[in-house]
């Protein structure tokens, strides 16, 4: 059972844990310091690289290296592109090219947050394109630490003008609340949250990390293979005519919801995320334990299975795809309806969730639900993607980047407790003469585990309400919910 508190006051709260009960972050209104903030364990590891003279917080990528507009200032040496392709193995140094720069980048190899290998994709060439895509890492800090490495300029200046991958991204909602350009990365207005069990798909949050790819329904297929099974290829046709059509309601979040309230207390890596990187709709398709189970997967497979891998078809430069993977049992069990799915609230998949088909995992993180699907991998292991080796873990709040041990912690599969109020909203003001305000939020707890109850307080926990949940046919769903507590004469400037 998870049992949710809501606090309104204080800062930061941990999560309580006892045998069979979990407590919730607190979300907290101080009537003293008038600012609303909602804080909990962290779910995002603290990435923070100290070099260049300060402390330089960026995202990993394909290559972690800056995107930079190139300094002014004058350097003597001069080298041509042929100098560069030269050094292209720590034995002959590593050298990168941008915008007219040459940078030696050896000695950045091992701490490069995506690891080394990722960075000798633009061994002896030009690392442009790379940041065409990633071009997130445009800041003032990764600016200075790649400066930190240039050794010259390169003969004849700027490079050649590269394509813009982003050039195909679907048209988005106005409303949405946009956390990053390219890749696309927005999240749904918190009021709406509070107020419709299921969220529109214009107004789904949208969580990508490479351009959205285009996608022909009628030619796409998915791979299915593994360990003592056939491989097969099934159309989208073949999912909608051989597998009986599932449906499932259920609520998706990003791992990282929320996450702006930890940069009060400590700078983290990541989307500055507020409360509204989280959605519920209907989603229909193939039960994955269908579809496995027509491919060959058998209880006499298990022993030689533990994982179901998914890759998409959103790559970087490299063909390098998006994967992820959740643990066999839950692939297979029916009760926690994992599906292939083709529609999202009645209509097909929109583009940036995946269309034409992509994984839904209920009551686990987002990031292993997998969009734009290209494959299924029945395996012992789990996926050895970035995104689930070095992204998306759990790690205590004194490890950083020089000494973060990615294999010492396994990837998020169940989330934590989660709970936000959404009304009133931040930076709303209150007036105390109402005596009474309502306040509205949600609850939402990962693993198929319901939310019991929602504690309200309005003094700093002096006296506490009981909050009226909303009825929910599936308890892997949020909850909303609804209390009032008494302003006595307080006035609250959220």
């Amino acid at each position: 059972m998870l049992l949710s508190f809501l606090r309104l006051g204080m800062g930061l709260c941990t999560a309580a844990r006892q045998r069979g009960v979990a407590c919730a972050a607190f979300a907290c209104l101080s009537s003293r310091s008038g600012i609303l903030k909602q804080e909990d364990e962290s779910l995002m590891l603290i990435h923070k690289w100290k070099g260049a003279g300060s402390a330089l917080t960026f995202a990993a990528g394909i290559l972690a290296l800056p995107l930079l507009a190139q300094c002014e200032q004058e350097e003597s040496a001069t080298y041509s592109q042929e100098d560069v392709a030269e050094h292209d193995s720590p034995e002959k140094e590593v050298w990168v090219s941008y915008e007219g720069g040459v940078y030696n980048v050896t000695d950045f190899l091992e701490m490069h947050p995506g690891g080394a290998q990722r960075l000798m994709m633009a061994a002896g060439g030009a690392i442009d394109p790379f940041w065409a895509m990633y071009a997130q890492h445009k800041t003032a800090e990764v600016r200075e630490l790649l400066e930190g490495y240039r050794i010259g300029n390169l003969v004849g200046g700027a490079q050649q003008t590269y394509g813009d991958p982003y050039a195909n991204e679907p048209k988005r909602h106005g409303a949405l609340i946009v956390r990053s350009q390219q890749p696309f990365n927005a999240e749904t207005p918190v009021e709406f949250l509070s107020q419709a069990k299921l969220t529109p798909n214009d107004l789904f949050y949208v969580r990508n990390h490479l351009p959205v790819p285009k996608v022909d329904s009628e030619s796409w297929k998915v791979s299915v293979k593994g360990e003592g099974m056939r491989q097969v290829e099934l159309s989208l046709e073949d999912l909608e005519s051989k597998f009986k059509k599932h449906t499932v309601t259920c609520t998706l979040q990003c791992t990282g919801n929320r996450r702006d309230m930890f940069n009060g207390v400590k700078s983290v890596q990541g989307l500055e995320w507020s409360a509204g990187a989280i959605g519920t709709a209907e989603f229909a398709g193939a039960r994955l334990s269908d579809v496995l189970a027509y491919a060959g997967l058998t209880e006499d497979s298990l022993g030689e299975v533990e994982h179901i891998q998914f890759e998409g078809l959103d790559s970087d430069i490299s063909g390098t795809c998006y994967g992820a993977s959740i643990p066999v049992m839950k692939a297979l069990s029916r009760q926690d309806d994992v599906i292939l799915a083709y529609e999202m609230n009645g209509q097909e998949i929109p583009p940036d969730h995946g269309y034409p088909v992509r994984v839904v995992a209920p009551g686990i993180t987002g990031a292993r639900s997998v969009k734009w699907l290209a494959r299924i991998i029945a395996h012992r292991e789990e996926s050895g993607s970035h995104w689930q080796q070095k992204d998306y873990k759990s790690f205590s709040p004194n490890v950083d980047w020089d000494n973060v041990d990615w294999g010492s912690a396994p990837a998020v599969q169940e989330t934590n407790v989660q709970s936000a109020i959404c009304v009133p909203q931040q930076g709303q003001t209150v007036d105390a003469s109402d005596e009474e305000i309502e306040v509205q939020g949600y609850a939402y707890s990962g693993g198929g585990q319901g939310i019991i109850r929602v504690d309200v307080t309005a003094d700093d926990g002096e006296t506490w309400i009981t909050a009226d949940l909303s009825p929910v046919h599936d308890r892997r769903n949020r909850q909303q919910f609804k209390a009032q507590p008494q302003m006595q004469s307080y006035r609250f400037c959220l």
